[in-house]
Protein backbone atom coordinates (compact mmCIF):
# COMPACT_ATOMS: atom_id res chain seq x y z
CA UNK A 1 0.00 0.00 0.00
CA UNK A 2 1.39 3.32 -0.98
CA UNK A 3 1.65 6.49 1.30
CA UNK A 4 -1.16 8.12 -0.39
CA UNK A 5 -3.44 5.16 -0.05
CA UNK A 6 -2.03 5.09 3.78
CA UNK A 7 -3.10 8.69 4.08
CA UNK A 8 -6.22 8.43 2.73
CA UNK A 9 -7.16 5.38 4.55
CA UNK A 10 -6.10 7.41 7.89
CA UNK A 11 -8.31 10.11 6.98
CA UNK A 12 -11.86 7.69 6.34
CA UNK A 13 -10.94 5.63 9.51
CA UNK A 14 -11.07 9.17 11.32
CA UNK A 15 -13.74 11.13 9.33
CA UNK A 16 -16.63 8.89 8.43
CA UNK A 17 -14.95 4.74 10.01
CA UNK A 18 -18.91 4.17 9.36
CA UNK A 19 -19.24 5.03 5.09
CA UNK A 20 -19.38 7.59 3.05
CA UNK A 21 -22.84 8.99 1.82
CA UNK A 22 -23.85 9.13 -1.37
CA UNK A 23 -25.97 11.81 -3.43
CA UNK A 24 -27.64 11.97 -6.23
CA UNK A 25 -25.74 14.09 -8.65
CA UNK A 26 -28.39 17.20 -8.52
CA UNK A 27 -28.41 17.28 -5.25
CA UNK A 28 -24.97 18.67 -5.39
CA UNK A 29 -24.59 19.88 -8.79
CA UNK A 30 -26.17 23.06 -10.48
CA UNK A 31 -26.56 23.08 -14.41
CA UNK A 32 -26.94 26.34 -17.15
CA UNK A 33 -29.56 24.16 -18.82
CA UNK A 34 -33.28 23.24 -17.54
CA UNK A 35 -33.83 20.11 -18.19
CA UNK A 36 -36.90 18.43 -19.93
CA UNK A 37 -38.35 15.86 -17.70
CA UNK A 38 -36.06 17.02 -14.34
CA UNK A 39 -38.31 18.48 -11.90
CA UNK A 40 -37.88 22.45 -10.52
CA UNK A 41 -36.92 20.96 -7.01
CA UNK A 42 -34.03 19.05 -8.68
CA UNK A 43 -32.94 21.95 -10.59
CA UNK A 44 -33.48 24.86 -8.14
CA UNK A 45 -30.61 27.15 -9.33
CA UNK A 46 -29.44 27.94 -13.27
CA UNK A 47 -26.35 29.30 -14.07
CA UNK A 48 -25.72 31.59 -16.84
CA UNK A 49 -23.12 30.69 -19.19
CA UNK A 50 -22.52 32.07 -22.72
CA UNK A 51 -21.80 29.89 -25.95
CA UNK A 52 -20.66 29.87 -29.34
CA UNK A 53 -20.91 27.70 -32.38
CA UNK A 54 -18.02 25.67 -32.99
CA UNK A 55 -17.40 27.42 -36.30
CA UNK A 56 -17.14 30.39 -34.25
CA UNK A 57 -14.58 28.50 -31.43
CA UNK A 58 -12.07 27.56 -34.51
CA UNK A 59 -12.02 31.25 -35.66
CA UNK A 60 -10.92 32.61 -32.74
CA UNK A 61 -8.40 30.20 -31.94
CA UNK A 62 -5.04 31.50 -31.24
CA UNK A 63 -1.52 30.18 -30.27
CA UNK A 64 -0.37 31.36 -26.64
CA UNK A 65 -3.88 32.25 -25.61
CA UNK A 66 -4.59 32.36 -22.08
CA UNK A 67 -8.22 31.45 -22.82
CA UNK A 68 -9.40 28.26 -22.83
CA UNK A 69 -11.51 27.14 -25.69
CA UNK A 70 -14.05 24.23 -24.60
CA UNK A 71 -15.41 21.88 -27.75
CA UNK A 72 -17.33 18.68 -27.35
CA UNK A 73 -14.77 16.98 -29.33
CA UNK A 74 -11.12 16.70 -29.27
CA UNK A 75 -10.52 20.46 -30.23
CA UNK A 76 -7.97 21.36 -27.45
CA UNK A 77 -7.50 25.37 -28.55
CA UNK A 78 -6.85 28.72 -26.56
CA UNK A 79 -7.98 32.49 -27.24
CA UNK A 80 -7.12 35.56 -26.10
CA UNK A 81 -9.60 37.97 -23.77
CA UNK A 82 -10.01 40.28 -26.99
CA UNK A 83 -10.72 37.43 -28.95
CA UNK A 84 -13.19 35.80 -26.75
CA UNK A 85 -14.90 39.74 -26.55
CA UNK A 86 -18.51 39.56 -25.40
CA UNK A 87 -18.52 35.38 -24.55
CA UNK A 88 -16.10 35.07 -22.11
CA UNK A 89 -17.06 33.03 -19.22
CA UNK A 90 -14.86 32.68 -15.69
CA UNK A 91 -15.65 29.77 -13.29
CA UNK A 92 -14.86 26.20 -12.44
CA UNK A 93 -16.78 23.44 -14.72
CA UNK A 94 -17.69 20.32 -15.65
CA UNK A 95 -18.92 19.73 -19.33
CA UNK A 96 -20.76 16.92 -20.96
CA UNK A 97 -22.03 17.39 -24.29
CA UNK A 98 -25.63 18.49 -25.68
CA UNK A 99 -24.88 16.58 -28.56
CA UNK A 100 -22.89 13.74 -29.91
CA UNK A 101 -21.37 11.05 -27.57
CA UNK A 102 -19.96 11.46 -24.16
CA UNK A 103 -16.94 13.37 -23.36
CA UNK A 104 -16.62 15.00 -20.40
CA UNK A 105 -13.92 17.96 -19.41
CA UNK A 106 -13.08 20.33 -16.21
CA UNK A 107 -11.83 23.59 -16.28
CA UNK A 108 -11.53 26.04 -14.18
CA UNK A 109 -10.62 29.30 -15.38
CA UNK A 110 -11.58 31.76 -18.03
CA UNK A 111 -13.09 30.10 -21.27
CA UNK A 112 -15.57 30.19 -24.22
CA UNK A 113 -17.73 27.70 -24.79
CA UNK A 114 -19.62 25.42 -27.67
CA UNK A 115 -22.28 23.18 -27.19
CA UNK A 116 -21.60 21.78 -23.97
CA UNK A 117 -23.76 22.09 -20.76
CA UNK A 118 -22.03 22.87 -17.96
CA UNK A 119 -21.96 22.36 -14.40
CA UNK A 120 -21.21 23.33 -10.78
CA UNK A 121 -20.92 22.36 -7.78
CA UNK A 122 -24.00 24.13 -5.14
CA UNK A 123 -21.51 24.31 -2.31
CA UNK A 124 -17.78 24.30 -2.56
CA UNK A 125 -17.43 22.85 1.06
CA UNK A 126 -19.45 19.84 -0.14
CA UNK A 127 -18.25 19.03 -3.53
CA UNK A 128 -14.86 19.53 -5.06
CA UNK A 129 -16.11 19.45 -8.51
CA UNK A 130 -13.17 17.77 -10.03
CA UNK A 131 -13.41 15.24 -7.19
CA UNK A 132 -16.47 14.78 -9.30
CA UNK A 133 -15.23 14.84 -12.44
CA UNK A 134 -12.98 12.31 -11.33
CA UNK A 135 -15.74 10.24 -10.71
CA UNK A 136 -18.14 10.71 -13.45
CA UNK A 137 -15.31 9.44 -15.83
CA UNK A 138 -15.33 5.85 -14.20
CA UNK A 139 -19.19 5.81 -15.05
CA UNK A 140 -18.27 6.78 -18.57
CA UNK A 141 -19.70 3.97 -20.03
CA UNK A 142 -22.71 4.62 -18.42
CA UNK A 143 -23.15 8.16 -19.49
CA UNK A 144 -22.18 6.77 -22.71
CA UNK A 145 -25.14 4.56 -22.79
CA UNK A 146 -27.27 7.84 -22.16
CA UNK A 147 -27.04 9.33 -25.16
CA UNK A 148 -29.70 8.35 -27.26
CA UNK A 149 -31.32 9.46 -30.63
CA UNK A 150 -31.53 8.07 -34.68
CA UNK A 151 -29.74 11.23 -35.77
CA UNK A 152 -27.52 13.49 -33.52
CA UNK A 153 -27.36 11.83 -29.80
CA UNK A 154 -28.62 13.68 -26.73
CA UNK A 155 -27.82 12.85 -23.25
CA UNK A 156 -30.75 11.56 -20.84
CA UNK A 157 -30.19 13.88 -18.19
CA UNK A 158 -32.97 12.06 -16.27
CA UNK A 159 -30.84 9.45 -15.75
CA UNK A 160 -27.26 11.46 -15.46
CA UNK A 161 -28.67 13.52 -12.86
CA UNK A 162 -29.59 9.74 -10.88
CA UNK A 163 -26.30 8.99 -10.54
CA UNK A 164 -25.09 8.68 -7.15
CA UNK A 165 -21.70 9.47 -6.10
CA UNK A 166 -19.97 9.23 -3.02
CA UNK A 167 -19.68 12.41 -1.25
CA UNK A 168 -16.97 11.20 1.38
CA UNK A 169 -15.47 14.75 3.76
CA UNK A 170 -13.66 17.37 1.82
CA UNK A 171 -9.90 16.57 2.83
CA UNK A 172 -10.17 12.85 1.37
CA UNK A 173 -12.05 14.78 -1.64
CA UNK A 174 -9.05 16.84 -2.08
CA UNK A 175 -6.81 14.25 -0.98
CA UNK A 176 -8.04 12.07 -4.06
CA UNK A 177 -7.82 14.82 -6.19
CA UNK A 178 -4.19 15.38 -5.31
CA UNK A 179 -3.09 11.85 -6.05
CA UNK A 180 -5.55 11.68 -9.54
CA UNK A 181 -3.70 14.81 -10.50
CA UNK A 182 -0.24 13.97 -9.92
CA UNK A 183 -1.23 10.76 -12.39
CA UNK A 184 -2.30 12.94 -14.97
CA UNK A 185 0.22 15.29 -14.86
CA UNK A 186 2.81 12.36 -15.10
CA UNK A 187 1.28 11.11 -18.10
CA UNK A 188 0.73 14.32 -19.53
CA UNK A 189 4.33 15.14 -19.54
CA UNK A 190 4.84 11.30 -21.20
CA UNK A 191 2.66 12.67 -24.13
CA UNK A 192 4.67 15.82 -24.62
CA UNK A 193 7.42 14.43 -24.49
CA UNK A 194 6.33 11.71 -26.98
CA UNK A 195 4.49 14.18 -29.45
CA UNK A 196 8.47 16.10 -29.72
CA UNK A 197 9.49 12.77 -30.29
CA UNK A 198 7.36 12.16 -33.02
CA UNK A 199 7.59 15.39 -34.65
CA UNK A 200 11.34 14.90 -34.25
CA UNK A 201 10.76 11.69 -36.65
CA UNK A 202 8.62 13.52 -38.58
CA UNK A 203 11.31 16.39 -39.67
CA UNK A 204 13.79 13.76 -39.82
CA UNK A 205 11.80 11.16 -41.86
CA UNK A 206 11.17 14.16 -45.01
CA UNK A 207 15.06 15.07 -44.40
CA UNK A 208 16.13 11.23 -44.94
CA UNK A 209 13.92 11.06 -47.50
CA UNK A 210 15.22 14.33 -49.83
CA UNK A 211 18.12 11.90 -51.37
CA UNK A 212 19.89 14.58 -53.69
CA UNK A 213 20.92 13.54 -57.04
CA UNK A 214 18.51 10.19 -57.16
CA UNK A 215 16.47 9.72 -59.85
CA UNK A 216 12.38 10.71 -59.51
CA UNK A 217 10.13 8.63 -60.31
CA UNK A 218 6.29 8.02 -60.31
CA UNK A 219 4.67 5.28 -58.36
CA UNK A 220 2.93 3.78 -61.58
CA UNK A 221 6.75 3.31 -62.29
CA UNK A 222 8.31 1.67 -59.93
CA UNK A 223 5.24 -0.64 -59.06
CA UNK A 224 3.94 -3.90 -61.07
CA UNK A 225 0.01 -4.40 -61.49
CA UNK A 226 -2.44 -6.53 -59.39
CA UNK A 227 -5.33 -8.93 -60.06
CA UNK A 228 -8.57 -9.04 -58.46
CA UNK A 229 -10.32 -11.73 -57.20
CA UNK A 230 -13.05 -13.54 -59.42
CA UNK A 231 -15.08 -14.71 -56.97
CA UNK A 232 -17.29 -17.29 -59.92
CA UNK A 233 -14.21 -19.44 -59.85
CA UNK A 234 -13.20 -19.85 -55.66
CA UNK A 235 -14.53 -21.22 -52.89
CA UNK A 236 -11.83 -20.22 -50.37
CA UNK A 237 -12.43 -18.00 -47.36
CA UNK A 238 -10.90 -14.82 -47.11
CA UNK A 239 -9.93 -12.29 -44.50
CA UNK A 240 -11.18 -8.80 -45.67
CA UNK A 241 -9.79 -5.78 -45.28
CA UNK A 242 -12.11 -2.83 -45.72
CA UNK A 243 -11.77 1.06 -45.34
CA UNK A 244 -11.74 0.65 -41.40
CA UNK A 245 -9.48 -2.06 -40.71
CA UNK A 246 -6.05 0.02 -40.58
CA UNK A 247 -5.39 1.99 -37.37
CA UNK A 248 -4.55 5.94 -38.38
CA UNK A 249 -1.96 5.57 -35.51
CA UNK A 250 0.20 3.04 -35.99
CA UNK A 251 -1.03 1.94 -39.48
CA UNK A 252 -1.75 -1.61 -38.34
CA UNK A 253 -4.35 -3.78 -39.86
CA UNK A 254 -6.95 -4.01 -36.86
CA UNK A 255 -10.09 -6.27 -37.74
CA UNK A 256 -10.87 -7.87 -40.70
CA UNK A 257 -14.08 -10.26 -41.33
CA UNK A 258 -14.14 -13.50 -42.83
CA UNK A 259 -15.86 -13.46 -46.33
CA UNK A 260 -16.48 -15.85 -49.32
CA UNK A 261 -18.31 -15.58 -52.83
CA UNK A 262 -21.55 -16.18 -50.86
CA UNK A 263 -20.89 -13.10 -48.55
CA UNK A 264 -18.29 -10.74 -50.18
CA UNK A 265 -19.16 -7.33 -50.21
CA UNK A 266 -19.33 -5.64 -53.69
CA UNK A 267 -16.18 -3.83 -53.46
CA UNK A 268 -13.75 -6.68 -51.91
CA UNK A 269 -11.82 -7.60 -55.01
CA UNK A 270 -8.40 -6.89 -54.64
CA UNK A 271 -6.16 -9.71 -54.13
CA UNK A 272 -3.15 -8.60 -52.09
CA UNK A 273 0.30 -10.01 -50.83
CA UNK A 274 3.20 -9.74 -48.49
CA UNK A 275 4.93 -6.47 -49.04
CA UNK A 276 1.86 -4.90 -50.39
CA UNK A 277 1.64 -1.25 -49.57
CA UNK A 278 -2.11 -0.37 -49.39
CA UNK A 279 -3.61 3.13 -49.56
CA UNK A 280 -6.47 4.15 -48.97
CA UNK A 281 -8.59 6.43 -51.84
CA UNK A 282 -11.63 7.53 -49.61
CA UNK A 283 -10.90 10.49 -47.45
CA UNK A 284 -7.48 10.07 -48.23
CA UNK A 285 -6.36 12.46 -45.45
CA UNK A 286 -7.20 10.48 -42.76
CA UNK A 287 -3.96 8.61 -44.13
CA UNK A 288 -5.13 4.82 -43.76
CA UNK A 289 -2.07 3.01 -45.22
CA UNK A 290 -0.27 -0.50 -44.27
CA UNK A 291 2.40 -2.15 -45.16
CA UNK A 292 1.05 -6.06 -45.84
CA UNK A 293 2.92 -8.49 -43.96
CA UNK A 294 2.61 -12.35 -43.35
CA UNK A 295 -0.94 -13.08 -42.25
CA UNK A 296 -2.26 -11.25 -45.18
CA UNK A 297 -0.61 -12.44 -47.77
CA UNK A 298 -3.16 -13.82 -50.55
CA UNK A 299 -6.53 -11.90 -48.71
CA UNK A 300 -8.64 -9.19 -50.53
CA UNK A 301 -8.91 -5.85 -49.86
CA UNK A 302 -11.66 -3.16 -50.47
CA UNK A 303 -11.24 -1.33 -54.07
CA UNK A 304 -11.52 1.64 -51.47
CA UNK A 305 -7.57 0.96 -51.65
CA UNK A 306 -4.82 1.50 -53.93
CA UNK A 307 -2.53 -1.67 -54.28
CA UNK A 308 0.94 -0.57 -54.50
CA UNK A 309 3.40 -4.00 -55.46
CA UNK A 310 7.05 -2.96 -55.34
CA UNK A 311 9.00 -3.66 -58.68
CA UNK A 312 11.82 -5.37 -56.78
CA UNK A 313 14.46 -4.81 -59.50
CA UNK A 314 13.59 -0.77 -58.64
CA UNK A 315 12.58 0.28 -55.22
CA UNK A 316 11.87 -1.82 -51.97
CA UNK A 317 8.37 -1.90 -50.26
CA UNK A 318 9.48 -0.21 -47.37
CA UNK A 319 10.61 2.66 -49.19
CA UNK A 320 7.70 3.40 -50.78
CA UNK A 321 5.93 2.50 -47.52
CA UNK A 322 7.68 5.53 -45.93
CA UNK A 323 7.57 7.59 -48.93
CA UNK A 324 4.10 7.15 -48.46
CA UNK A 325 4.18 8.17 -45.05
CA UNK A 326 6.23 11.32 -45.86
CA UNK A 327 4.46 14.97 -45.67
CA UNK A 328 5.27 15.64 -48.99
CA UNK A 329 2.69 13.16 -50.03
CA UNK A 330 -0.02 14.08 -47.77
CA UNK A 331 0.34 17.32 -49.11
CA UNK A 332 -0.11 15.57 -52.45
CA UNK A 333 -3.37 14.05 -51.75
CA UNK A 334 -4.89 17.23 -50.22
CA UNK A 335 -4.33 19.11 -53.54
CA UNK A 336 -5.44 15.73 -55.75
CA UNK A 337 -8.48 14.47 -53.87
CA UNK A 338 -11.86 15.45 -54.90
CA UNK A 339 -15.11 15.64 -53.67
CA UNK A 340 -16.53 17.65 -50.83
CA UNK A 341 -18.78 14.97 -48.91
CA UNK A 342 -16.66 12.15 -49.17
CA UNK A 343 -13.25 13.27 -50.90
CA UNK A 344 -11.00 10.65 -53.01
CA UNK A 345 -7.77 10.42 -54.81
CA UNK A 346 -7.76 7.99 -57.91
CA UNK A 347 -5.29 5.28 -58.08
CA UNK A 348 -4.27 6.80 -61.03
CA UNK A 349 -3.69 9.86 -59.09
CA UNK A 350 -1.56 8.04 -56.26
CA UNK A 351 0.48 6.24 -58.72
CA UNK A 352 1.62 9.72 -60.35
CA UNK A 353 3.05 10.83 -57.28
CA UNK A 354 6.88 10.73 -57.69
CA UNK A 355 9.53 9.72 -55.19
CA UNK A 356 13.54 9.93 -55.51
CA UNK A 357 14.84 6.12 -56.18
CA UNK A 358 18.82 5.83 -55.23
CA UNK A 359 20.15 2.45 -55.44
CA UNK A 360 18.80 -0.38 -53.54
CA UNK A 361 21.56 -0.70 -51.33
CA UNK A 362 21.06 3.23 -50.29
CA UNK A 363 16.92 2.68 -49.80
CA UNK A 364 18.19 -0.51 -47.66
CA UNK A 365 20.17 1.67 -45.48
CA UNK A 366 17.74 4.65 -45.27
CA UNK A 367 15.24 1.88 -44.65
CA UNK A 368 16.85 0.09 -41.71
CA UNK A 369 17.42 4.03 -39.81
CA UNK A 370 14.19 4.91 -40.71
CA UNK A 371 12.51 1.18 -39.06
CA UNK A 372 14.61 1.94 -35.52
CA UNK A 373 13.22 5.25 -35.33
CA UNK A 374 9.99 4.17 -36.13
CA UNK A 375 9.55 1.55 -33.74
CA UNK A 376 11.37 4.22 -31.11
CA UNK A 377 8.42 6.45 -31.54
CA UNK A 378 5.53 3.92 -32.32
CA UNK A 379 6.26 0.23 -30.95
CA UNK A 380 4.01 -0.20 -27.57
CA UNK A 381 6.60 -2.82 -26.97
CA UNK A 382 9.05 -0.57 -25.82
CA UNK A 383 9.95 3.07 -25.18
CA UNK A 384 7.81 5.64 -24.51
CA UNK A 385 4.75 4.36 -25.81
CA UNK A 386 5.43 1.34 -23.36
CA UNK A 387 5.71 3.78 -20.22
CA UNK A 388 2.30 5.92 -21.43
CA UNK A 389 0.34 2.93 -21.90
CA UNK A 390 1.65 1.39 -18.61
CA UNK A 391 0.88 4.78 -16.67
CA UNK A 392 -2.43 5.27 -18.08
CA UNK A 393 -3.59 1.86 -16.73
CA UNK A 394 -1.93 2.55 -13.50
CA UNK A 395 -4.39 5.72 -13.40
CA UNK A 396 -7.45 4.17 -13.82
CA UNK A 397 -6.60 1.16 -11.67
CA UNK A 398 -5.68 3.94 -8.58
CA UNK A 399 -8.55 6.02 -9.85
CA UNK A 400 -11.04 3.17 -9.62
CA UNK A 401 -9.69 1.73 -6.19
CA UNK A 402 -9.29 4.98 -4.84
CA UNK A 403 -13.18 6.71 -6.13
CA UNK A 404 -14.85 2.85 -4.59
CA UNK A 405 -16.30 3.74 -0.90
CA UNK A 406 -18.63 1.73 1.34
CA UNK A 407 -22.12 3.44 1.68
CA UNK A 408 -23.35 4.94 5.03
CA UNK A 409 -26.77 3.68 5.88
CA UNK A 410 -28.04 5.48 8.57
Amino acid sequence: MTNNQLKIEKLISELCPSGVEFKYLWQITSWDKRFNGVSIEKQKKILSFKHVSAQHLKKIEIANGRVKLLATGQFDGWTTQDLAGDNLNDGEVITIPSGGSANIKYYKGQFVDSGNILASSIDNKILNLKYCYYYLLIRNDYISSCFRGSGVKHPDMVKILSIKIPVPPLPIQEEIVKILDNFTELEAELEAELEARDRQYRHYLEEILNVKNAQQKTLAEVTIPTKNIKWSGTDGVYKYIDLTSVSRNDHSIKETIEINSSNAPSRAQKIIQKDDVIFATTRPTLQRFALINDEYDGQVASTGYCVLRADRKEVLSKWIYFNIASARFKNYVEKNQEGSAYPSISDSKVKSFKIPIPSLAEQKRIVTILDKFDSLVNDISIGLPAELKARRQQYEYYRNKLLTFKEYVG
